[in-house]
């Protein structure tokens, strides 16, 4: 889990557009972040599972 901090320095607009770090905004993992939802790949698994992300459900085949 990340430091407060972190997060809390994630959700700031930096001075410089390239300075601009993609962190989950649920879990703070800074790595696998869709840019779209601005969530990782196991928070947006787990929120896709419980419906809560509209028009995205599981693919099979």
């Amino acid at each position: 889990m990340a430091s407060k901090a972190k997060i809390e320095k994630a959700k700031r607009t930096p001075k410089f557009s390239s300075r601009i770090e993609h962190r989950c905004m649920l879990c703070g993992r800074p790595r696998a972040v869709y840019r779209k939802f601005k969530v990782c790949r196991i928070c947006f698994r787990n929120l896709a599972l419980d419906g809560l992300i509209p028009g995205v459900k599981k693919a099979s085949w």
